[in-house]
């Protein structure tokens, strides 16, 4: 008997929803405070207060605390793969590209999570469907990024592809803490990772860009506060929750929803103008995750077999 394949609940959904609108708008707050800091200090803030955070509650819920030391070599790694690599990568990367074009390259991140949890995971197998999606997804992604970032390996070229870089990661990380952390409560499951990431962000900061400041401007202190209290801290808590009741393809939908909120908060606040092709390229890739996701092909499909 066949798996019994993933699907998005409408809990599920409105919880997506809402980590969505929460990482749209970490694109801005991080850009922001890439003016006073730099990215491997930025992502120092973000896992290390996030981490603090998470732990208190954890005690103060008294949550048990996982025994294993698999568990906690786990912890390492996924804090490797979701936060010290697509942070650094991303934080680099926007430095050099508009947060809007970061945020629409950030939701290649669903087409390769599709890609790895169908190689993984028997319930997520890649079907017909999913891979006309991931097809299109690809297109998508070819285009905003332009084929000159291909030939012409310029800064900008850089920093979009570190960008994509950070997305490959995201994928392998939702695969990862599936098949190692499932069996974990939520808050243990995010402060363990970022448990595991701080312990690598803190000292290479340290190390690369020198002893970390609290002498910073208030705008860059709310910027640090959003993306690491509620873009981390509060969003991880979602993300478990949504890994849980929707598998780690279905996960990877939310970027869909993330790029419209920082492309409309870059333009508003940041002034940030994008070109065509990257508004095109969103939109095969928005076509691509509709058909990934399939719910809004079933009237059609319904319809098709009454005729």
């Amino acid at each position: 008997m066949a798996p019994v394949q993933k699907t998005i609940s409408p809990r599920a959904w409105a919880e997506l929803i809402i980590l969505s609108l929460i990482w749209g708008a970490s694109f801005l707050s991080i850009r922001i405070a890439l003016n006073e800091v730099g990215p491997l200090t930025a992502v120092a803030h973000r896992t290390v207060w996030a981490m603090l955070i998470l732990w208190a509650y954890v005690f103060i819920v008294r949550l048990p605390l996982p025994t294993s030391p698999r568990i906690w070599g786990a912890f390492l790694i996924m804090g490797l793969l979701n936060n010290v690599i697509p942070f650094s990568l991303m934080a680099w990367g926007q430095l050099h590209i508009e947060t809007g074009l970061t945020s629409i390259l950030n939701a290649a991140t669903a087409i390769f999570g599709v890609i790895a949890a169908a190689l993984f995971f028997a319930d997520e197998r890649l079907t017909a469907r999913k891979a006309i999606g991931v097809t299109l997804g690809f297109f998508g992604v070819a285009t905003a990024i332009g084929l000159s970032a291909l030939t012409q390996f310029d800064i900008r070229s850089l920093g979009q592809l570190a960008v994509i870089g950070g997305t490959i990661s995201y994928a392998l990380a939702g695969v990862w803490a599936r098949k190692m952390l499932g069996g974990l409560t939520p808050q243990v499951a995010a402060a363990g990772m970022l448990t595991g990431a701080s312990l690598i962000t803190l000292p290479a900061a340290w190390i690369i860009e020198g002893p970390i400041s609290m002498d910073l401007a208030p705008q860059t202190w709310v910027a640090i506060a959003y993306y690491a209290i509620i873009a981390t801290a509060v969003a991880y808590l979602l993300y478990y929750r949504v890994l849980a009741m929707a598998g780690s393809g279905n996960l990877m939908l939310c970027t869909l929803l993330v790029a419209p909120v920082a492309i409309i908060l870059g333009a508003l606040v940041l002034g940030e103008a994008l070109p065509l092709r990257a508004y095109t390229g969103f939109g095969l890739l928005a076509l691509g995750l509709i058909i990934l996701d399939g719910r809004l092909l079933k009237p059609i499909q319904n319809r098709t077999r009454r005729t």
